[in-house]
């Protein structure tokens, strides 16, 4: 082809204008804000969220250009239902963000010597389990179909950089790294039916879940150094907002199977702590 004789005309790298996205774990935290920041960029969006509080904050906050219902996402049918009503009241289904997930701390996850059966087997079901069964749900959908599509898991810094001083919990660590190896997997066998699976995965970002880090001293004195970029800082969840809408948009058209790490430094910087102290 002669590049040198066409005018080749592109909209921006993040316009979503036209597209009709579902977000599992959409009503608070990085959710929330990449919903927001979808429907700034002309998308519609299904917001599927736990708490019903959040639920209704989360629909006035999103307005006509969403539509968002309670539902536990480690309940295999969530995701279809999430599908179908994009489908029929919005008009289609373009692509997927699964964000739910969250620290098994309380439910008996952590070092490995101290974690409980109950507490692995409910972090597995938070951050994995709930995952697969969304992705099932938009394959099946989008090989309906028959249009590709796109998919963004949310993974972690941990799953692969991990940081035992102050984030030992060995399940969910377990179940981020299990994303990567998912994603990828099923990312080489869709890949034919122009179906495309991404990872992103923050390092520290403030949201609900991580209340407590951000909350103690000695670890945001540790992510000043972990975390070095800006200042060194807990991430933001609109730091991630442009990265989703890449992955959701027509500009990613021809990526699938990677893992872009939002982690403000983490991965290339020590983190300076007394390990006795």
């Amino acid at each position: 082809m002669d590049y040198d004789n066409k005018i080749i005309l592109h909209l921006p790298v993040q316009s979503l204008n036209g597209k009709i996205l579902v977000i599992i774990g959409g009503t608070s935290g990085i959710g929330l804000s990449a919903a927001s920041a979808f429907i700034a960029r002309g998308a519609k969006v299904v917001a599927v969220g736990r708490e019903d509080e959040n639920v209704e904050k989360a629909q006035r906050l999103l307005g006509n250009a969403a539509l968002v219902f309670a539902g536990e996402a480690t309940n295999s049918g969530t995701a279809p239902r999430a599908i179908a009503e994009a489908r029929q009241h919005l008009g289609g289904f373009h692509g997927l963000y699964h964000v739910a997930g969250g620290s098994g701390r309380k439910m008996g996850d952590g070092p490995l010597h101290e974690m409980t059966d109950a507490g692995l087997e409910a972090t597995m079901r938070l951050n994995f389990y709930s995952l697969v069964y969304s992705n099932r749900a938009a394959v099946k959908a989008f090989m309906e179909q028959g249009s590709g599509g796109s998919i963004l898991n949310m993974g972690s810094v941990l799953g692969f950089s991990p940081s035992p001083k102050h984030f030992a919990t060995h399940a969910y660590a377990a179940a981020k790294a299990a994303i990567v190896g998912f994603t990828k997997s099923i990312a080489a066998y869709y890949a034919p039916y122009n179906i495309r699976i991404n990872v992103i995965a923050p390092a520290l970002t403030e949201t609900p879940m991580s209340q407590r880090a951000a909350n103690d001293a000695k670890i945001l004195t540790y992510i000043r150094t972990k975390q070095p970029l800006d200042g060194g800082r807990i991430g933001a969840p609109q730091d991630l907002e442009e990265a989703a809408a890449y992955f959701m948009s027509d500009g990613s058209r021809f990526v699938t199977g990677q893992v872009l790490a939002i982690d403000g430094g983490w991965m290339i910087s020590e983190g300076q702590h007394n390990f006795l102290t």
